[in-house]
């Protein structure tokens, strides 16, 4: 006899009691070593729903999001918390810096495509 779990629905996410879920922040990316193949859109689009709204998909291979500051000097310390997270778990964002501004560029280089360690940084990023 399977023994039933109690479910409770908040908005797009099923908890159920006695199973810890971990949104995206909380994970740890995983290191890829390649060999699989990048996440598809449908894929994708569970990943996108979890982070900002104004992270933006490009042509269905990475993710890239633009903070604005008032200032030089905070974005560039933006840049600097963004990149120890990046040390922190072994998996590297691509930075434009400009005066007050900071484009974030997010994918799998070893598999030239997304998976989910692209979402936790982004969802890592998003906490900054």
């Amino acid at each position: 006899m399977r023994k039933s779990r109690k479910r409770l629905k908040v908005g797009k996410t099923i908890h159920i009691y006695g199973v810890e879920i971990l949104t995206l922040h909380e994970k740890k990316c995983i290191p890829c070593e390649g060999g699989i193949p990048p996440l598809t859109v449908e894929e994708i689009k569970p990943y996108m729903e979890q982070i900002h709204q104004e992270w933006k998909l490009v042509l269905d291979h990475h993710i890239e999001r633009t903070f604005t500051f008032d200032d030089f000097q905070t974005a560039l310390d933006f840049v600097n918390d963004a990149g120890k997270i990046c040390e922190e778990e072994g998996h590297h964002a691509d930075f434009e810096l400009s005066w007050g501004r900071v484009k974030v560029m997010i994918w799998t280089h070893k598999i030239d495509g997304l998976n989910e360690s692209d979402f936790i940084l982004a969802a890592k990023i998003d906490n900054i």
